[in-house]
């Protein structure tokens, strides 16, 4: 059955004037609300309200609109069903074949910064999710579009099939109405929830997400891949940027860009690096110049950094872009790039991907995570906080020069998959870089003696040759060891860590305590002339 009449009422009015002429060209008797109807006036399309379609007016500022038994009536009766028919005929009902209906903007408005509750609740939108929820379940008989994306799809079908749509295309576009709805109470009900601070904790857990983009593959080639993005964004993320060059983005460039920005976020504030291999940071690093904090970063570990995801925290500019020359980087994610930067890198490879934030960067704050397991899900506040509080139990006390690298070390300790240790260094004043790392080992020792200490003297082993160091080897490294720190993200389990470190040279450590055997650690320390200090806080990353 061709369509006759159509009910038109959006927010986002993107191509709906062009739309309406169309309908109307094709004999389609148009109905609208408010500012919709407004504009399709000023553009000349002829419409007729609601209000004069049900005999009712729009009231309470336009809070009852559509909510009329005239509407939902002509939306959801049963076109084949003779009671239904003569219900419609003995209570003069005219049906309504076609509804294009976009919502209140709802999570654009609760994204703006200090959005005022009451600003909020005015954008609930409930008439709209009401004729969309009736023209879907009747879909059989009526079209419902609510992505302006559709308008034109809708159009060809109407004159490929005279004047309607096929049942098939209607079923699709019912679906799509039914997780746009979901999505849109999802975002209400967590908006609500946030509202309510500690009594929120239990809440019953709401995600819903529309339009999923359609990845090459996940982690592997076998494995197919979808993208979905949250519909309200309060930071910047990696989910919502702006790619302004390179390949479309992969399953696992997500995934790193991901830790590359979250690493990224606790050096706020100054110029910072974060490199990412296999969600584990490689390099990590601040300077006086973003092209500094790159360099101290990518010396962290210059093998891995091949095939990198880097999070940095300023805009690029071009010396910090000409220190990428040369070298293979996944992806780059930054506040901005400058002009000049973006030219340079965009003719040094077709391939690197620049990624531009929507937002300014923060450093992390309190929030949610959720995590995916078979058959559940688990989730856990953010692990948003850095040091409960910070003790020094051993007879050597923590120098004081040393405790802005020591928070560094755990700014990046607690982005390194567990159990991790990581040995930090500053190598000019003020400015810190990773120099050792060890991530994901079933053993804490494992972490210390065979990954972050041999990172380390690797690293050292390059120094001493890249600056023609005249001093032996041996003692150069003994040198640099002595003024590192080393940070754990989690107890100690035996004193066995210290005494490595110890052996090698390191003489601060950090980690959280906890364990029962710490005064065994303490003991050791204080024999081997170690000063350790507690943080009182474990940052487990699994």
């Amino acid at each position: 059955m061709k369509i006759q009449r159509a009910l038109i009422s959006v927010s986002d009015k993107t191509g709906v004037v062009d739309f309406a002429k169309a309908l109307a060209a094709r004999g389609v008797e148009l109905l609208s609300t408010g500012g919709t109807a407004k504009a399709l006036r000023t553009a000349g399309v002829a419409v007729k309200d609601v209000s004069e379609f049900t005999g009712f007016p729009e009231m309470l500022d336009g809070r009852v609109k559509t909510l009329h038994p005239k509407v939902h009536a002509g939306l959801l009766h049963v076109r084949d069903n003779a009671e239904h028919l003569a219900t419609m005929k003995a209570h003069k009902l005219e049906p309504i074949d076609l509804v294009c209906v976009n919502l209140y903007p709802f999570e654009a408005t609760v994204a703006k910064p200090g959005v005022a509750f009451e600003e909020a609740i005015e954008n609930i939108d409930i008439g709209g999710p009401s004729m969309l929820r009736s023209a879907a379940k009747n879909h059989r008989s009526v079209t419902v579009v609510t992505d302006p994306a559709d308008y034109a799809r809708v159009l060809v079908e109407m004159e490929a099939n005279g004047g309607n749509t096929t049942e098939a295309t209607r079923r699709e576009l019912a679906q799509k109405v039914y997780a746009r709805t979901g999505q849109y109470d999802a975002a209400i009900a967590n908006y609500l929830a946030g509202q309510l601070g500690e009594k929120s904790a239990s809440r019953p857990l709401v995600l819903a997400y529309a339009g999923g983009e359609k990845l090459r593959y996940g982690e592997n080639p076998h494995q197919a891949a979808l993208f979905y993005k949250d519909a309200v964004v309060t930071e910047a993320c990696i989910a919502h940027t702006t790619v302004l060059h390179g390949k479309e983005m992969s399953y696992n460039n997500y995934v790193d860009g991901d830790a590359a920005l979250e690493a990224a976020r606790e050096l706020c504030g100054v110029p910072g690096a974060a490199i990412i291999k296999h969600t584990n940071p490689c390099g990590y690093a601040t300077g006086a110049t973003l092209a500094e904090a790159l360099e101290a970063a990518w010396a962290g570990d210059t093998v891995s950094a091949f095939g990198s995801v880097i999070a940095v925290t300023v805009p690029v500019d071009l010396a910090a872009a000409q220190v990428l020359k040369g070298r293979f980087v996944e992806a780059l994610i930054a506040p901005d790039f400058a002009p000049d930067a973006l030219e340079f890198l965009k003719s040094k490879s077709k391939d690197i991907r620049l990624l531009k934030l929507h937002r300014a960067l923060t450093p992390p704050t309190p929030g949610r995570t959720v995590r995916q397991i078979n058959g559940g899900l688990l989730t856990q506040d953010r692990d948003a906080a850095l040091i409960e509080k910070w003790e020094v139990p051993t007879k050597l006390p923590f120098a004081e020069n040393k405790r802005a690298l020591a928070e560094f070390g755990v700014k990046v300790c607690k982005h390194v998959k567990s159990n991790s240790i990581v040995l930090v260094r500053e190598y000019a004043p003020g400015k810190f870089a990773q120099l050792g790392m060890g991530a994901g080992q079933p053993n804490r020792i494992d972490s210390t003696r065979k990954l972050a200490l041999a990172k380390a003297r690797e690293n050292i082993a390059a120094l001493h040759a890249a600056t023609g160091e005249q001093r032996p080897l041996a003692e150069f490294e003994k040198a640099i060891l002595g003024e590192c720190v080393m940070v754990s993200d989690a107890f100690f389990p035996f004193p066995d860590n210290v005494e490595v470190a110890a052996e090698a040279g390191i003489k601060y450590i950090v980690q959280p305590s906890g364990s029962k055997k710490d005064p065994e650690s303490i003991a050791v320390c204080d024999q081997l002339g170690v000063a350790m200090a507690f943080t009182h806080m474990r940052h487990f990353r699994h």
